[in-house]
């Protein structure tokens, strides 16, 4: 006795699809699972055992073998408990084979309820893309595999409730997939800030472009109460920006029935200890990393010279690529990592280097030998450089509300509007990421910008990659003001940003 089931598998933070063969014999009884699974698959017989003879059904007191194919590829998880199930009643011949546009995938209780699983938006896409009409999953994760579309996703509770479905007793009703606008959570508002217009202008161009942002000021200065609020001003995501985010979460099991997909850009702020593996991601099964989980929204590194050398570094190539490779002997994985990176530091050790109340003891040999911290080819990286001046008594008193997230957010969405006419209406491309052929068909300068840039360029000791991230940040500038070309003002502003004292 025979049957085949089709499930599916995650890979990195994509699906693939598993056939879960039965073969049912005479021979001594015995269970096997092969196919090169794990602990948790293996431990799947147990479970299915006991959900089996739970809801009523009679074991098979014969021989089986369970084959999840490809048989060369690693399962790892506890999704083919559903499948186990339903492949072994299809061959005892208690239920009809399903159809072969049927799918499932879910984890088991031992007396046959499902459990919620990581990675069901990836496996859904994949069943979508490999001619599956229907996806039965565990309840919980219905509304997020349901946003992939195009596919029926049935939410089950338990074994009973989904054979009388397969029998055609009772019905289960499709999920619908959820709404976007539905799922805002509150941010909060750059109303808050008091003063700071220089810093928040420097937010709301590194919002408006997608460019990483450091802030140098002292304790309390609002340095992190501003980043906090970057994802209020950051613009709309787009429905392929969804998908990208809320399957790097599903895989890494941060997607859940209250938020099943990640409708707003992440936000992510590792303490000082991470490790170079928990920024860029790893495990014996390659996991995600917080550059990963910050896919499409902020990684902000608060403190930034208390973090390892080795852990910044890490960030150098995943800046340039917007991806990033993590090896094992088992395969390599490759997570995407376009973010934005924010970052806030004090101006030394103390913190209060510069202050006016003298307070700081610090020597400047002391103050660069805290810079030295962040290296050069790390800071080179980085588009804009802002200081954070300390707030005085008479800006902390004032009572009436500073400009609002959504005002500011306004503009920045006007000048990513701009943006995506200018590189194409489907391109989810930036200022901050525009590549060399960009620069020199939409960057171009008049006589006016090209001298102030030559002078700056010979008196700042620019790089290449310095000089175009300024001219990237200018063009932002003017994206912000509605010019389609860049002016002078435009480049002085963006050189403003990069001009700090110890960098």
């Amino acid at each position: 006795m025979f049957s085949n089931v089709k499930s599916f598998g995650v890979s990195g933070v994509g699906g693939y699809e598993v056939s879960v063969e039965v073969f049912i014999t005479n021979g001594l009884p015995g269970f096997e699972v092969v196919g090169l699974p794990d602990a948790a698959v293996k431990e799947a017989r147990e479970r299915v055992r006991a959900a089996i003879k739970n809801n009523g059904y009679k074991f098979p007191v014969s021989r089986m073998t369970v084959n999840l194919a490809p048989a060369d590829k690693k399962k790892a998880g506890t999704v083919y408990d559903l499948p186990i199930l339903i492949g072994i009643l299809a061959a005892a011949g208690d239920i009809k084979a399903p159809a072969e546009d049927c799918a499932f995938v879910g984890e088991l209780s031992l007396t046959g309820e499902l459990r919620r699983i990581n990675g069901a938006l990836p496996m859904a896409i994949a069943a979508m893309r490999s001619g599956i009409k229907k996806l039965f999953v565990p309840e919980e994760n219905a509304p997020e595999a349901a946003f992939a579309k195009e596919i029926e996703v049935y939410p089950v509770k338990n074994i009973s409730q989904l054979i009388g479905h397969l029998k055609g007793e009772e019905l289960i009703e499709a999920a619908v997939a959820p709404e976007p606008e539905e799922l805002n959570r509150n941010i909060p508002d750059f109303s808050d800030v008091k003063a700071q217009e220089n810093v928040k202008r420097a937010f709301e161009i590194a919002a408006a472009g997608g460019h990483n942002i450091l802030v140098i000021g002292p304790p309390g200065a609002g340095k992190s109460m501003m980043a906090k609020r970057l994802p209020g001003i950051m613009p709309d995501m787009s429905r392929e920006e969804i998908i990208e985010c809320t399957e790097i979460h599903s895989v890494s099991g941060l997607t859940s029935r209250e938020t099943p997909i990640v409708c707003q850009r992440p936000f992510r702020s590792p303490h000082h200890t991470v490790s170079s593996a928990g920024l860029a991601g790893g495990g014996t099964v390659p996991r995600p990393g917080e550059i990963s989980l910050a896919h499409n929204g902020v990684l902000f590194l608060d403190e930034l010279p208390e973090f390892r050398s080795d852990a910044l570094e890490v960030l150098r190539q995943p800046l340039e690529d917007g991806e990033v490779t993590v090896s094992r002997v088992s395969g390599s994985v490759t997570f995407p990592s376009r973010f934005m990176l924010v970052c806030a530091m004090n101006p030394c050790k103390c913190g209060w280097y510069g202050h006016p109340s003298g307070r700081c003891k610090c020597s400047e040999k002391d103050v660069r030998r805290y810079h030295s911290r962040i290296s050069g080819p790390l800071l080179d990286r980085i588009d804009i450089i802002v200081e954070v001046p300390a707030l005085e008594y008479d800006e902390l008193k004032r009572r009436e509300p500073a400009e609002s997230s959504k005002d500011i957010k306004k503009r920045v969405n006007a000048a990513r509007q701009m943006q995506r006419a200018r590189y194409g209406e489907q391109s989810t491309m930036c200022n901050a990421h525009i590549g060399t052929k960009e620069l020199r068909e939409f960057c171009a300068l008049d006589d006016e910008a090209e001298t102030l840039m030559k002078e700056a360029f010979e008196a700042m000791g620019l790089s290449a990659r310095s000089y175009d991230r300024i001219l990237r940040v200018s063009r932002t500038i003017a994206d912000l003001a509605g010019s389609e070309n860049i002016q002078s003002e435009h480049i002085a502003e963006a050189i403003q940003f990069r001009s700090y004292e110890f960098i």
